[in-house]
């Protein structure tokens, strides 16, 4: 329902800007440099080929290893633990005013000439809160109860949701601020979208390995079934 509701509010949005948005007739020139798909990528490369640009790649590529596991791991972790999947759902909810104030509060911060100030306090607060939700995983099944999780359990892991948050969108806005700082007037669409890309490889890619890791890094045991390591798929299922 949730999925067909906003579905169909997209679909009457966008038809309704087709039919009824005028373009303007005046034609201003545009300084952009590209004129097509070859020229673009062309562009792109000699981007690419920039020491600065070169380092801040690396950079971005590799900054938000240290909390790939934490982010990527540990909503599912919960549920393992017996969390129901709705009421971390639910949880979500009161995240969203919390998303849609913390970049107008950032921003404020991100507006100087040194953007990517704020990227690297909100870090060292970031990977901590890493090492704080492996803490949660760990105490879940311990107030664990018949009836399920006690109220104060869920008000933990609001806060710890709401704290991640400001720490995400913290470094979120700073990169998207200092990515718009620095990119060429005359190449912005292209300059943007390069680093852009940039950016979500780099968030992207580490929470891919650490979720393919979280198999061959797990200790099991088996009970009643001593001879039986059940470190393999196979010996687990057996």
């Amino acid at each position: 329902d949730f999925l067909f509701f906003w579905g169909a509010v997209f679909l009457i949005t966008t038809t309704l800007v087709a039919l009824l948005k005028k373009e303007n007739k005046e034609l201003t020139p545009t300084k952009e440099e590209t004129k097509g798909i070859t020229d673009t990528y062309r562009l792109l490369f000699s981007i690419i080929k920039m020491p600065a640009v070169l380092t801040f790649c690396l950079l971005i590529l590799t900054a938000k290893v240290g909390f790939s596991a934490a982010d990527a791991v540990t909503g599912l972790k919960l549920v393992e633990e017996g969390v129901p999947k709705e009421h971390l759902a639910l949880l979500a909810v009161p995240m969203v005013p919390l998303q849609i104030i913390l970049p107008l509060i950032i921003s404020k911060y991100t507006a100087g000439p040194q953007p990517l100030n704020t990227f690297y306090k909100a870090m060292p607060f970031r990977l901590l809160l890493g090492l704080e939700f492996a803490f949660l995983v760990w105490w879940t099944p311990k107030v664990k109860q018949e009836g399920g999780f006690p109220v104060y359990y869920y008000i933990v892991v609001l806060l710890s949701y709401a704290l991640h948050q400001i720490t995400l969108y913290s470094m979120y806005v700073a990169i998207m601020a200092f990515n718009a700082k620095v990119s060429d007037p005359l190449i912005g669409g292209t300059y943007m979208t390069l680093l852009n890309t940039v950016s979500n490889l780099g968030g992207n890619w580490p929470s891919t390995v650490a979720l393919w890791l979280v198999d061959p890094l797990t200790v099991k045991g088996c009970a009643g079934a001593q001879e039986q390591t059940c470190g393999t798929p196979v010996a687990a299922e057996v």
